[in-house]
């Protein structure tokens, strides 16, 4: 669809999204449901049919639980069976196990899907909001930071014509070749990894005996990557040696020689074949003024954890509940903390790939072999990173700024769906007292939700904690052991605790079905 009107009027809309990918489709949900005003502008006229990311983690499909799309994105993806290195003799190097049907966060550990019916879902979730406008179809072609606003001039690719939006927020989350990150400037740093590799996504149309698990064959003559990724769509990640042209390795013929060990023409058809390079890059500066990067704007890792698409979901979580809080009267000072949380964070996943993806790409034969013997000697395993976040908008205490697990209730409910997209305080009620004024006036307006479940006493005595007041991206933002402390706690947070709490989001009728 061409932009709608609404969306180009006169009037300043609280966010637009540059970029309608997995993390700007999230970012639209999470924004739509605290009731924000948003416009999405995307150049692509439709999402792209084809296979790119597919793996997200744990912590990932609770932020898809806090949007009410986790059961439906489930529903269309497999659990992980694990993943092995193998070396040329055929021993283990390294392995991340099986996941289990629900983990730390409520949900399984690992993940495999098809992108595009991951982005199907969640533009459906953004569809049940009337307060967020999508423009397809539409190229942003400048956007100017002003002192009130940023202005943005966009054109609509069917006809032409060009008309301006403005916002009081630009998030560009239009990927690896951003334009919001050139706007804002800063430079990339470069953790030193630029490897060409061929993907090819094939599905089966014939049974064949393939593995179940990933496999990453760790063969300095090639290494390569194998994936199943849902149904009968399996993946071959080739890594591109001296010698190899580009233009013709990606013909049929090249293709086929390439995957003989596995399947053979008329067992599969290929859906796609491209060269990626692997970069390993995070900019800068994440926001100037009123322009800030999500995503692959913001960062480049390979694909080795498997944490590209997961770390863009990320920083949409991080970043949805202060823009909500910010364009409801918060201290713009607020937005300064996404950056230095998030970029120390994803830096660690970043580090992490980059280290995983040494061993698979090792092409010497000596340097090979000394990894073998080292790794063979130990008893490695791959587990799901969860680093705390940088310095920024939380407390002092050792639980401040960490990713605690979701846990179940005494009634058998998730601890998220209980308290909606707000401030969480965890622990014992207290008595309403002159002292705890402030605290209840925040819980009674419903912008800090109080959960007070003896299924909680032991996941608080593990933290240390009489009370624990949980973020609306569910990191800490600090605990308390008394009752005085408690109280200075939400007091000093109480001003973004009350902005950030969600308002009514504007939900889309439900269609009439004769």
């Amino acid at each position: 669809m061409t932009a709608p009107e609404s969306a180009m009027s006169s009037a300043v809309v609280d966010v637009a999204i540059v970029g309608y990918g997995p993390t700007g489709a999230t970012l639209a949900n999470l924004l739509g449901q605290q009731g924000l005003n948003v416009v999405v502008l995307e150049r692509e006229p439709a999402p792209l049919d084809l296979p790119r990311a597919v793996h997200f983690d744990g912590e990932v499909a609770r932020i898809f639980q806090s949007i009410g799309l986790a059961t439906e994105v489930l529903h269309r993806s497999r659990l992980s069976a694990g993943m092995k290195y193998f070396n040329v003799a055929g021993d283990t190097l390294l392995e991340r196990k099986p996941s289990p049907p629900s983990g730390p966060q409520g949900w399984p550990n690992n993940v495999i899907f098809h992108q595009p019916d991951l982005e199907a879902v969640l533009r459906d979730g953004v569809g049940r909001f009337e307060n967020v406008d999508v423009c397809l179809n539409t190229q942003v072609e400048g956007i100017e930071d002003r002192k009130e606003h940023a202005g943005i001039l966009v054109r609509d690719a069917q006809t032409r014509q060009t008309r301006n939006v403005r916002a009081r927020w630009v998030v560009g989350c239009d990927g690896g070749r951003s334009m919001v990150r050139e706007l804002i400037g800063g430079g990339m740093e470069d953790m030193g990894m630029h490897q060409a590799w061929l993907v090819i996504d094939a599905v089966m149309i014939r049974e064949v005996e393939l593995p179940d698990i990933t496999i990453q064959y760790c063969d300095p003559e090639r290494p390569i990557t194998y994936i199943h990724v849902v149904g009968q769509r399996r993946r071959w990640e080739i890594m591109l040696m001296p010698g190899d042209d580009p233009e013709t390795i990606v013909r049929d013929e090249a293709l086929w020689r390439l995957l003989a060990p596995w399947i053979k023409p008329g067992d599969a058809r290929l859906e796609r074949r491209a060269i990626y390079t692997f970069h390993a890059l995070i900019a800068n500066q994440w926001r100037h003024e009123r322009l800030i990067l999500a995503g692959d704007a913001a960062h480049l890792m390979p694909p080795f954890l498997g944490q590209g698409l997961c770390s863009g979901i990320r920083d949409a979580s991080n970043l949805a509940w202060k823009l909500a809080a910010i364009c409801r009267d918060a201290d713009a000072k607020l937005l300064d903390s996404y950056c230095s949380e998030r970029r120390p964070h994803v830096r660690e996943f970043v580090q992490t790939a980059v280290r995983l993806g040494s061993i698979i790409q090792t092409t010497d034969p000596h340097v090979a072999a000394e990894r073998d013997r080292r790794m063979l000697a130990g008893d490695d395993e791959i587990v799901n990173l969860s680093p705390p976040l940088g310095p920024g908008a939380h407390g002092g205490s050792m639980s401040a700024g960490t990713l605690v697990r979701q846990p179940l209730l005494s009634d058998g409910s998730r601890l998220d769906d209980m308290t909606g997209p707000r401030f969480v305080l965890c622990g014992a009620t207290l008595a309403r007292t002159r002292q705890t004024q402030a605290l209840w006036a925040l819980v009674d307006t419903g912008a800090l939700a109080w959960i007070s479940d003896e299924a909680l006493s032991g996941w608080l005595e593990e933290l240390g904690a009489c009370w624990v007041v949980l973020r609306p991206d569910r990191y800490v933002l600090d605990q308390a052991t008394n009752a005085d402390a408690l109280v200075n706690l939400i007091d000093r947070w109480s001003e973004v605790i009350r902005t950030a709490a969600p308002v009514s989001s504007k939900l889309r009728p439900e269609p009439v079905l004769s």
